[in-house]
């Protein structure tokens, strides 16, 4: 988006309140929806949950192709749509509701480095595992992603994806990592999570940011979801404060609320007893 129509389309956001009857549209979260995808659905409505904006979580087959920038979730406010965390996090900004605010500008930037942290290693190694490993595609990534449509469109769109997903993973010099390399890629990331986390109830003082969201959306869906190898969660699991962090965060903001995850909470909560 070009600074002109940013500016406009933050000027519009501005000027209206947020609406009861926004929805949040995702894939089809039984049958459909991916790890990665899951993930990132699930950062965007724990974004929300923390502003304190209300909003339906509308699943559809194609949400992938309704979606501005091809990719989910995307949001549905008054007469906008904007798709991806960063965006949505814009978007809501312009209209008074902020989780950073109370940063400072050293924080801010942190807090960012640390999102492209979570986004190159922990969604990168999502996608990796999802599309790279040839049983995971064929068992479980290629009936999932086309499962929606009849035969032989289901096939030409997981083929088509896949391509798509592989070519990125060269392009970013993944596509000669093996398995082992991922998973210490991941181990790294949680690692560096796990120190700046530390103790607090979040990683900047004691109220949420975005980035509190982003890591619960992808932490919180690989250690519930059974949709790829169980060594990603082995990894995860060995850090019990960010196990702890997901489940405080469950606790609070979604206590009460169908989360859209394929998995389920009984076995986090299982690894904090055990």
């Amino acid at each position: 988006m070009s600074l002109v129509a940013e500016a406009f389309v933050t000027q519009i956001a501005a000027a209206e309140p947020w609406p009861q009857n926004a929805a949040l549209y995702q894939p089809l979260k039984e049958e459909q929806i991916l790890l990665s995808d899951n993930a990132a659905c699930l950062a965007v409505q724990a974004f929300l949950q923390m502003c304190n904006l209300p909003v339906q979580v509308v699943c559809r087959a194609n949400a992938e192709y309704m979606s501005p920038s091809g990719k989910v979730p995307f949001i549905h406010v008054g007469n906008q749509v904007v798709s991806e965390l960063g965006p949505i996090v814009q978007f809501v900004k312009a209209k008074g509701h902020s989780l950073s605010d109370g940063l400072d500008e050293v924080q801010k930037a942190e807090m960012k480095a640390y999102m492209e942290l979570v986004n190159n290693m922990l969604l990168t190694a999502e996608l990796y595992l999802q599309w790279c490993d040839d049983a995971t595609v064929q068992e479980i990534t290629h009936p999932r992603y086309g499962s929606p449509y009849p035969w032989p469109l289901n096939r030409i769109l997981a083929y088509q994806k896949q391509w798509e997903v592989q070519r990125k993973m060269k392009a970013i010099g993944w596509g000669s990592k093996s398995l082992d390399q991922v998973l210490e890629d991941v181990d790294q990331c949680c690692q560096a999570l796990s120190q700046r986390l530390g103790t607090q109830l979040y990683f900047f003082n004691k109220k949420p940011t975005e980035l509190d969201a982003l890591v619960f959306g992808h932490l919180f869906t690989i250690l519930t979801t059974q949709l790829i190898s169980d060594e990603l969660s082995e990894k995860v699991k060995s850090y019990s404060n960010l196990i702890a962090f997901c489940s405080r965060i469950e606790q609070h903001y979604f206590k009460d609320q169908d989360k859209g995850s394929p998995g389920s909470i009984p076995a986090l909560r299982q690894m904090l007893i055990s």
